[in-house]
């Protein structure tokens, strides 16, 4: 019987130093586990904390093992399964360049503004869209602009957080 692959959000609180994401990520690699977005930053500075947030996929043996082995990483503080842990807010932001001109230009704002998304850069043959949303809103919108001169995206990959009071801390599991 096949396992159902599912995707896992996790977030990773770990000690803001030299190599430590390069561990992280070596784990990954070095074990055949997919990432499928990576974002991280400090998150305090007077801790030297940064927080990772990686989606990942794989059967839930899969994603038990991966939150397992980041869990006994040296630099690794904590380890949240967001997915697992109950709702969350996930996002993503996305710059967006599109090159038109015409009646292009005009559809191509048009639905910038039905997503919300705003005009940060303009030329005379050029715009480039700032837009945060979810990952399939970021998705829909790249598609929308491809035929009307999409040039080039760049995205962040997602930053997430869970719901409620509850925080990072309250919802590690113990391993």
């Amino acid at each position: 019987m096949a396992q159902d692959i599912q995707n896992a959000v996790i977030a990773v609180l770990i000690e803001n130093e030299s190599g430590a994401l390069a561990r992280v990520v070596g784990l990954f690699s070095g074990r055949g586990y997919n990432i499928e977005s990576l974002t991280v930053s400090a998150v305090d500075a007077e801790r030297k904390l940064s927080r990772i947030t990686v989606v990942t996929s794989g059967t839930e043996m899969v994603i038990a093992q991966i939150k397992a082995q980041l869990a006994r990483l040296i630099p690794v503080h904590g380890v949240c399964d967001l997915t697992a842990t109950g709702p969350h807010v996930a996002r993503e932001m996305a710059l967006v360049k599109v090159v038109s001109h015409g009646e292009t230009r005009t559809e191509g704002m048009r639905i910038a503004d039905a997503f919300r998304a705003h005009i940060v850069d303009t030329t005379s043959g050029s715009f480039v869209f700032e837009l945060t949303g979810s990952t399939e809103k970021l998705d829909a919108f790249v598609e929308l602009m491809r035929p009307l001169g999409l040039a080039e995206v760049s995205r962040t990959g997602i930053a997430a957080i869970g719901r409620g009071p509850q925080t990072f801390y309250s919802n590690q599991e113990s391993f």
